[in-house]
């Protein structure tokens, strides 16, 4: 059975634990994943440490390992735009196919005020899981990035 425990801007992680977090997603994200440096920042906004509308940051832990981790990020906006933006999630990968993801949508849904969007590969597994939770298609993302 998992333990979780919320983080956010009344209750934020130990600099160690914070640092597990990130380290956490880094390694269970896999080709999903961005730089240590882009999670932290998402972490960060979560937690209200630097100008931020907030978040929260859930994490699964069993026998104090984290085995899940939940990063939404708020967006300050309402009704054309979700009040919350879901940026990562991760299941340790022997801890995959248990529910432990389903899990983790749901306190994720109970835990947010309003409504959540999150972006997902097409070929993603976690596709399957998330439209059985009441997510569905609404868009298709378009990006312009600009050079650095």
């Amino acid at each position: 059975m998992s333990k979780t425990t919320v983080f956010n801007s009344d209750n934020k992680p130990t600099l160690e634990e914070k640092k597990s977090i990130i380290d956490f997603l880094f390694e269970n994200l896999q080709e999903y994943g961005d730089p240590k440096s882009d999670i932290e920042k998402a972490i960060n906004y979560a937690l209200k440490e630097t100008p931020s509308f907030g978040g929260f940051v859930l994490v699964s832990y069993i026998n104090d390992f984290i085995v899940g981790a939940v990063v939404i990020n708020q967006t300050g906006m309402k009704d054309y735009i979700p009040e919350n933006i879901l940026v990562y999630i991760a299941i340790h990968q022997e801890h995959r196919g248990k529910g432990l993801g389903k899990q983790l949508v749901q306190e994720t849904i109970e835990t947010a005020n309003g409504n959540i969007a999150l972006h997902v590969e097409p070929h993603n597994p976690a596709k399957h899981l998330y439209e059985k939770l009441g997510f569905d298609s609404k868009y298709l993302e378009m990006r312009f990035n600009r050079k650095k």
